[in-house]
This record gives structure tokens, sequence and C-alpha cells, in this order.
């Protein structure tokens, strides 16, 4: 049994390298209808703990993170399940970075073990995000949409954007962010100081 929950770590990664950049940040309803359907209950059961077992070196945390990380925000995107796995995630990222797990995942991949860090709406684990991508993982973007996410968690103290799925009522402030230059205008104004 153990083994064959092992596999579905390989399936995780093997699925989400496979599916590459290009998709992974697409807004795409087949794609997240795809990963409803094949991961919906693995992602469940990790909610449950009972995948814990992954995170005992680096591609299994990775695979583990990515199931609790990325894949709810595909499978149940605009809804409060999207976040519901973020802490466990957070858990496992941690873990992943005292090891020094992340430096032997190669590429891309390693941008998702910080995601959990960017995800998060404490100041404490968006620092953290920006430090890793500077120090780890500063090439391309990566690192300039960790201080954007920083930027926003800054200045609201909560993703805005997050509000409608959340139930929260936002301020004055946030609603003047959603209906105006929101993510893109913060991202704008780093832009210069990142180049």
């Amino acid at each position: 049994m153990r083994t064959a929950k092992t596999n579905r770590a390989g399936e995780v990664l093997t699925f989400w390298e496979e599916a590459g950049p290009a998709t992974w940040y697409a807004k795409d309803e087949l794609f997240d209808r795809t990963i409803r359907d094949r991961f919906g209950a693995l992602w469940e059961t990790a909610c449950d703990g009972a995948c814990d077992h992954w995170a005992m070196g680096p591609r299994g945390a990775l695979a583990l993170i990515v199931l609790l990380d990325q894949f709810p925000r595909n499978m149940f995107r605009d809804s409060p399940r999207a976040f519901a796995s973020d802490a466990r995630a957070l858990r496992f990222a941690s873990t992943a970075v005292l090891h020094g797990w992340d430096l032997r995942v190669a590429g891309p991949l390693r941008q998702f073990v910080y995601m959990p860090f960017m995800h998060s709406e404490r100041l404490t684990d968006q620092d953290r995000s920006v430090r890793l991508f500077k120090a780890r993982m500063a090439e391309g973007d990566n690192l300039l949409h960790a201080r954007v996410h920083r930027e926003i968690i800054r200045r609201f103290g909560r993703f805005p954007y997050r509000n409608a799925a959340l139930g929260r009522v936002s301020t004055p402030e946030e609603q003047a962010f959603l209906t105006g230059a929101g993510y893109g205008g913060i991202l704008r104004e780093l832009e210069p100081a990142a180049a």
C-alpha cells in the first residue's frame, strides 16, 4: 500500500512536469477539470495526513507541496477550498527548506517549494519567500512576483482578490485595488526596482 501511495507522488510530479510552465499559470477549465478528476480524491487523502510519508526526501516533499498548494488552486478556483490546504503545504515547504531539499530540486520546479510562502497572508512568510527566491532562484521573474505578493500583504494584510471566495468584505482601499490596476499595477511599480 505504501508503494502505491509513493507511486502517486511520482504521478503528481510527472503530471506537473509534463504540464510545464505555459500551463501552470494559465486559467484553463479543461486543465483544472483534469486535475480535479485525476487528483481530487488524492488531495482529500493528503489533507487527512495520509500522504505525509511522501515528505521524506526532495521529490516526495515537492510532490506533496504541489498536491496541497498548487492543485487546489486549479481544482477549486474561486472557492474557499482553493486555500484549504495552504497551512499543510507551508509546513512541508518549511521542512523541505530546513533540510535543503529545495536545492536538490532542479530548474523551474524549485519555485513550487517556495510558493506556499508566497501564498501565505503572513508578512513573515512573505519576507521568507522574497529571501528564498533572491538567494536560491533569482533568475526569471520569480523574485519580482515574490516582491509583488509581499507588497500586497504589506499594504492590505491579506490578498484582496481572495475576499469574494472567502466571504470577506473588501475595505474601500481593497476595492480600489481590485477595480483599479490590481496586481499588475503593483508589478509595474516594482519592476523598475527589479531591473
